[in-house]
């Protein structure tokens, strides 16, 4: 497979997992205690699938190389996590919302880093990005700290977290990924518009 097609499908993987974070974390909001039951099987399959995708991601040959730059080592620990949380979910479920604290909280870290870097490269957006990875940490510090003591709100928080997670994957693939159809085009132009 070409690179664009390595790229397209790190994208377009990007995106569906995104708004799967989306949706999930609309679902964790709106039934908090239907969510308790069955949190363990989603996250581990989302962490799982979001690790496969990262590391896919890595390997491909992106223009700026902002996006997917800590991907290879965070796709192997999402897998790690994803795995971990569907094998040993009955031994897990005390510690989850540590752990999706944990995953967010890093994710948050690193693309505060990655918009720091946009900035550099000149792309008028990195400030979206910096706010909604800073928004996106904070909540999930919040989980880490668990305020609210395992309660029906730290399902609602990790819902908030969840949300903040695909918009900010959604932010970083629209504003910092472009596919080039061919490999001799520059997009310099182009993204320096966004």
């Amino acid at each position: 497979m070409n690179s664009s097609g390595t790229l397209k499908i790190a994208r377009n993987g990007y995106i569906v997992i995104a708004v799967v974070f989306c949706a999930l974390g609309i679902f964790l909001m709106a039934v908090p205690e239907k969510a308790v039951k069955i949190i363990c099987v989603l996250a581990g399959i989302l962490f799982l699938a979001d690790g496969i995708i990262k590391i896919i991601g890595y390997f491909s040959r992106d223009f700026y190389c902002l996006a997917f730059q800590f991907d290879l080592g965070f796709g192997i620990l999402m897998i790690a996590v994803g795995i971990l949380i569907l094998v040993r979910r009955e031994a897990i479920l005390r510690l989850i919302f540590v752990i999706f604290g944990l995953v967010i909280l890093t994710d948050a870290l690193l693309r505060i880093q990655m918009s720091v870097e946009a900035k550099k490269f000149g792309l008028k957006l990195w400030w979206a990005v910096l706010l909604i990875a800073v928004a996106t940490g904070i909540f999930g510090m919040l989980l880490l700290v668990d305020p609210a003591g395992g309660a029906k709100l730290t399902v609602i928080f990790t819902g908030v977290a969840f949300l903040l997670e695909g918009i900010l994957k959604l932010c970083v693939v629209v504003y910092t990924v472009k596919i080039r159809e061919n490999e001799n085009v520059v997009w310099e132009d182009e993204f320096r518009e966004i």
